[in-house]
């Protein structure tokens, strides 16, 4: 399996869409909302990037934007609070802004531009003013191993729930970051959350939980003579959930940023539907529960499913996977297990 042409979400806007099955990535967007306006305000406060606060072009960066509605939230963030320190500091002269939306090759970014974009410029008119800065948005088939842009150009990168698509994880994050350190400029910032873990130990409950429950369903496919088994046998998913421990270890392995802040967050698997988050009462209504987890499930995962065991049989798997989280989530506390890391390039 090519993994990078088969690592994407679900396009379109349709009912298994990414773009209608992503509130709990929007969700762990807004829980970290805190730590990425203090990193905005310092690349433009702090004096040793104050080039910022004064340029005429500021560019940053959302890796891994996927494609719904919340590509364009850090994004309209970082337009709004830079023109408004901007603004309050006598700078009247807004800088344009370039957006850079990254993801693989086969992300629908057409979606983006054809569904999503017209509602931020529309945001930013609402909250800005009819004086709102020019923003360009530029897209980009990237590949986080790869250097992507110019050298020293961007000035803040944000990213979250893609990294943990990095399998190799000390090895490929380490690369991720010094190909970022060669993109960002001195004192440029950097946000990443991850899908993670708590514990030390890379083999428990929380590492994969949510995938040794597909697993069942896969099981009892196999069973009911619907996949092979060597096609189970031969199927991973290629995806590394790091402890906080370990994210700080590499940081200060690779060497070009300081860590400015370093959280652990969670959130639980029934905030992929409308309740709230973690909240308990919500949490025990099993059925609902499971069939909107299943349903946010086949948005990420589908694609690699479809390329490994065919079509047919991915409307049955996903109605057994419903079946086994709605009696999971109601006996048991199933969260995600975020880790969050904001940044600081060396000067």
């Amino acid at each position: 399996m090519e993994v990078g042409r088969v690592l994407h979400m679900n396009g379109g806007i349709g009912e298994a869409s990414y773009a209608n099955n992503s509130l709990v990535q929007g969700k762990v967007i807004s829980m970290t909302k805190p730590i990425i306006d203090a990193a905005i305000t310092e690349l433009i406060m702090c004096s040793s990037s104050s080039m910022a606060r004064a340029a005429k072009s500021l560019c940053m960066a959302e890796l891994g934007c996927s494609s719904g509605p919340n590509t364009l939230i850090v994004a309209t963030e970082f337009v709004k609070l830079v023109s408004q320190l901007c603004r309050k500091h006598g700078h009247d002269q807004l800088p344009e802004f370039q957006i850079q939306l990254n993801d693989l090759p086969e992300n629908d970014f057409n979606s983006i531009f054809k569904s999503f974009a017209p509602s931020f410029h529309a945001q930013l008119l609402q909250e800005v003013g009819s004086s709102a800065p020019h923003c360009f948005f530029i897209r980009g088939s990237w590949l986080l191993l790869w250097q992507a842009f110019c050298s020293k150009i961007t000035a803040f990168f944000h990213s979250s729930y893609s990294l943990m698509w990095l399998s190799k994880f000390q090895r490929d994050f380490s690369t991720f970051l010094r190909c970022r350190s060669e993109e960002v400029i001195g004192g440029g910032k950097m946000v990443l959350t991850l899908l993670g873990r708590r514990s030390e130990s890379a083999s428990s409950k929380e590492c994969c939980y949510i995938w040794e429950l597909l697993a069942l369903s896969l099981k009892e496919m196999v069973s009911q003579g619907l996949i092979e088994e060597e096609k189970l046998g031969s199927f991973n998913i290629p995806q590394y959930k790091p402890s906080l421990s370990e994210v700080k270890i590499e940081v200060e392995k690779e060497g070009s940023f300081t860590i400015n802040r370093l959280q652990v967050s969670e959130i639980a698997w029934a905030a992929c539907g409308d309740g709230g988050f973690c909240s308990p009462e919500y949490s025990k209504n099993g059925v609902d529960d499971g069939y909107n987890v299943a349903k946010c499930m086949r948005s990420v995962a589908e694609p690699l499913l479809v390329e490994h065991f065919g079509e047919l049989v991915i409307d049955q798997l996903f109605e057994n996977y419903r079946n086994i989280l709605s009696d999971r989530m109601s006996k048991e506390d199933t969260k995600f297990i975020n880790v969050t890391v904001s940044m600081t390039r060396k000067e």
